[in-house]
């Protein structure tokens, strides 16, 4: 079995006293990703933690959990920006959607133009409230960040190892001689865990 490790969801601000917690979405399945019952392991405030999905619900297009270990405001704040990650068959998805995809299986794969020209590779997909950035490495080792937008990233061909892309002009364009990134300056500090 592919088990991919996948974002399902970022804690966000804590919602009432009880403990219930709004929620960033990143999957399309919330009903089937957090039903109650199901146990989550976390890092928060540098430690080890489960929270077990005790119920959700969504009003105005907004999604709110309350975990069973958590009990009031402040314990429910002290999540906030934490990433509720699942284990997921990506066999199984595959089959269901073949044009799915994860964040995760992107990186290492080639991002080439929709004319057929090499921008780079994939170094990793970061998420933001309005969109998810794609993260290519160039060929003069700059890091570039591509809106994850069909209209900018038309196909992702997991099989061929290729993402396509549609740029705006100007965003791969290489740098002129007086403007070259040290090489020591285009590897990015690596992000602590939450």
């Amino acid at each position: 079995m592919n088990t991919l490790d996948v974002i399902i969801a970022t804690i966000g601000k804590a919602h009432g006293l009880r403990g219930e917690v709004a929620l960033v979405l990143r999957t399309d399945q919330p009903e089937e990703r957090l039903q109650p019952g199901t146990v989550f392991e976390v890092r928060a405030g540098g430690r080890p933690r489960t929270l077990t999905v005790a119920g959700t619900r969504a009003q105005q297009d907004r999604w709110y959990v309350r975990f069973e270990e958590v009990a009031d405001r402040t314990d429910a704040e002290s999540l906030r920006g934490v990433e509720l990650e699942l284990g997921v068959d990506a066999g199984q998805e595959a089959d269901e959607d073949p044009d799915a995809w994860y964040p995760a299986q992107l990186k290492g794969l080639s991002v080439r133009h929709v004319d057929g020209h090499d921008l780079g590779t994939v170094l990793g997909v970061e998420h933001y409230p309005a969109q998810d950035l794609l993260i290519v490495r160039t060929g003069d080792r700059r890091r570039v960040q591509l809106p994850l937008v069909e209209q900018l990233v038309p196909e992702v061909d997991l099989a061929a190892g290729v993402v396509l892309a549609d740029p705006p002009g100007g965003l791969f364009d290489p740098l002129p001689e007086d403007e070259q990134v040290p090489e020591s300056e285009t590897s990015a500090p690596p992000r602590s865990e939450r």
